[in-house]
């Protein structure tokens, strides 16, 4: 079984409605192998397809919006965000670990897998419903000739 990394949004979030992608990597540092991107979907289909492949190997999916930059400046702002939002996690972390001790020193995977419920499977969205998500996807691309 893999992890699904996803963002908890409030359902009146304008990013919910933006196309999503998926990016599939290895669960461990063991595996080393280049990501595979996947996308761009609507969210419900993103995640039930992210879902279905961490339930069936030990991988890690990371669901998120497909942010529509336009311009150099709208990309330096996102990335000035992420490394601010990253710096401030990490600056979080050591904090804790200096109070509780390092997750990865205490963490018991055989105890997590006792406590969590056997996962069943999700069923992927069908072949027909990720093309018509496509389609509105690219409807809502503002100049895109079809």
């Amino acid at each position: 079984m893999g992890a699904l990394v996803t963002l908890d949004l409030p359902d009146d979030s304008p990013m919910l409605d933006l196309p999503w992608i998926i990016t599939f990597g290895p669960l461990g540092d063991a595996d080393e192998w280049e990501p595979v991107v996947c996308g761009p979907y609507e969210r419900a289909p993103a995640l039930a397809l992210a879902e279905v492949m961490v339930a069936e190997e030990a991988l890690m999916a990371v669901v998120e919006p497909l942010l529509p930059a336009v311009s150099a400046e709208q990309i330096r702002d996102e990335i000035t965000a992420a490394q601010a939002a990253a710096e401030e996690e990490a600056a979080g972390q050591v904090d804790s670990a200096e109070l509780y001790g390092s997750f990865e020193d205490t963490f018991d995977e055989e105890l997590a897998a006792e406590r969590e419920p056997a996962a069943q499977p999700a069923m992927p969205p069908s072949e027909a419903a990720i093309r018509a998500g496509f389609a509105r996807i690219a409807a809502k691309l503002p100049g895109l000739e079809r």
